[in-house]
């Protein structure tokens, strides 16, 4: 489907971007040693529960649009739970990955995004499209 080569891109873009937004915030709390215990944990739980959140948003908003521009309520159900998904892994990778690097004494400021990129965009591609696939039958 035409439709889907260009959706596709849509719901990576979205989940770098949160995940980039995730893992400032991290670096930053990590520069600041603000990482400490109770406060690390509530941390990623708080990211996880806005990337939750935020893809709940998203997924209306783009699901809608993408209904009535292509008059398909089903191809706005499939970006919907796809962007869910990749907003979710967005803000859990966000934070992990700097946490990971650091703790491995690797500075997270240089190489989180690299790490925090690809696995948006590999988890958005495949949530995607294997919803898509699944949801029409094309596997």
């Amino acid at each position: 489907m035409v439709e889907l080569a260009v959706l596709m891109p849509i719901v990576a873009s979205m989940g770098g971007n949160a995940g980039a937004q995730t893992m400032t915030v991290t670096v930053r709390a990590i520069a600041m040693r603000e990482l400490e215990g109770g406060r690390l944990r509530r941390l990623i739980r708080r990211e996880m529960v806005v990337g939750f959140f935020n893809g709940v948003i998203f997924a209306i908003l783009i699901g809608l649009v993408t209904w009535v521009r292509y008059n398909n309520v089903q191809l706005g159900a499939v970006i919907a739970m796809a962007m869910i998904i990749n907003l979710v892994v967005a803000g859990t990778a966000g934070i992990l990955i700097p946490l990971t690097l650091d703790r491995f004494k690797a500075d997270p400021a240089i190489a989180s995004a690299v790490f925090v990129t690809t696995i948006t965009d590999v988890i958005g591609f495949f949530a995607f499209l294997g919803i898509a696939g699944l949801w029409f039958g094309l596997f």
